[in-house]
């Protein structure tokens, strides 16, 4: 698979970012990760979530 750059990735969310969003707690939105039900990309060495707003916005459409 071909590396993406941060332009075909799209605008990039925090954990607590998406869970102000979608009215979650942040530990909520890190299972949902975990869980695979919103993809998460980890970024720096301490492995900090990023989550593209695109799945973002798939997952409310798919969860309403």
């Amino acid at each position: 698979m071909a590396a993406m750059t941060m332009s075909e990735l799209g605008p990039m969310l925090t954990a607590s970012e998406v869970a102000e969003m979608l009215h979650l707690h942040v530990n909520t939105v890190k299972r949902l990760g975990d869980r695979g039900e919103l993809p998460f990309f980890r970024v720096c060495k301490r492995g900090d979530r990023r989550f593209r707003l695109e799945d973002v916005m798939d997952f409310l459409t798919r969860n309403r």
